[in-house]
């Protein structure tokens, strides 16, 4: 039987074309990596193996990806260490985006926090663990657990404002937000990206990207393959089995297609996982296939909600 880790190496891609954060001089490639699978079960603790999770966080740099996500409630603290101790110093043109307004309780639950102490503990949590002065981008996260929920978000974010007047932090992104919430927010700072939950079956944000689009603002989509109901599924299997392909690539494409500015974390603890992933930017789907996954979210009846 074949190790699933002995894969040849990955070609050369653009890993889906570039982009440039707004109002700033970080340009990443569209495919990314999203850490949050480098921490243990249930993403508490620290990894099973962490040599294999310093491991795929250098193979990511190694091919190219220079855009990573990361939070310190991941594990917590966990993730951010083995990021550290995998890439650190980091390589100049790496931008790691990070994000604030959760904590883990001793249950393992995910609890929102975004009074003000919270937050600046959650910013200085991901300064010392990471071993940056400075965090590149971090992300406000509101909300429920995959849903916004309508609201003003005028007081936690004053909180960041106020840490990137004091140097900790650069930029300032959005998580979980609604138009309204992202309207808000600019009143006050200039907004640089929103990651919601958004893929094949779940479209509810169509128009916001669009218009986010016509802004120059990152929509970085999280869920990439959740939600999706057993009709959702087949169609998508489908697809993929008629291009020799995985579903997770399919979908993969299809977001890197939908529009220029969405950017992709897509994660794993595999470096095998890693570099089916990052080859998902080195195939276009053909216009029948698009069509057919352009209408996905019709299959069960009902728009995703």
């Amino acid at each position: 039987m074949n190790d699933p880790n002995d894969v040849q190496p990955l070609e050369t891609t653009n890993l889906g074309g570039s982009f440039t954060f707004l109002g700033t001089s970080m340009t990443v490639h569209r495919l990314g990596y999203g850490a949050m699978q480098l921490a243990g079960p249930g993403v508490w603790g620290p990894p099973r193996d962490p040599d294999a999770a310093v491991a795929v966080l250098r193979e990511a740099v190694a091919a190219g990806v220079n855009h990573i996500d990361t939070s310190d409630f991941y594990g917590p603290h966990a993730t951010n260490q083995i990021i550290r101790r995998a890439l650190h110093p980091y390589p100049k043109e790496l931008v790691i985006v990070t994000k604030v307004g959760a904590r883990r309780g001793a249950d393992k639950s995910w609890i929102p926090a975004l009074s003000r102490q919270e937050l600046i503990d959650g910013v200085h949590d991901n300064v010392r663990n990471l071993g940056l002065e400075s965090l590149d981008v971090v992300n406000l996260r509101v909300g429920g657990v995959a849903e916004p929920s309508e609201g003003s978000i005028a007081e936690p974010l004053a909180t960041l404002v106020e840490l990137k007047h004091q140097g900790f932090i650069r930029n300032i992104g959005l998580s979980n937000v609604t138009p309204t919430q992202l309207a808000e927010a600019q009143t006050m700072m200039e907004i640089v990206c929103v990651q919601n939950y958004y893929n094949l079956a779940h479209r509810n944000d169509d128009a916001f990207i669009d218009d986010l689009a016509a802004q120059g603002i990152a929509y970085v989509p999280f869920f990439p393959l959740g939600g999706f109901s057993p009709l959702q599924s087949s169609v998508l299997d489908a697809a993929a089995a008629s291009m020799r392909v995985t579903s997770m690539q399919v979908a993969l494409a299809w977001l890197l297609q939908r529009s220029p500015n969405v950017l992709l974390i897509p994660g794993t603890s595999s470096v095998a996982h890693l570099r089916e992933n990052l080859a998902a930017a080195a195939f276009t789907l053909p216009a029948e296939t698009l069509a057919r996954l352009d209408a996905i979210a019709a299959h069960s009846g009902q728009e995703s909600h």
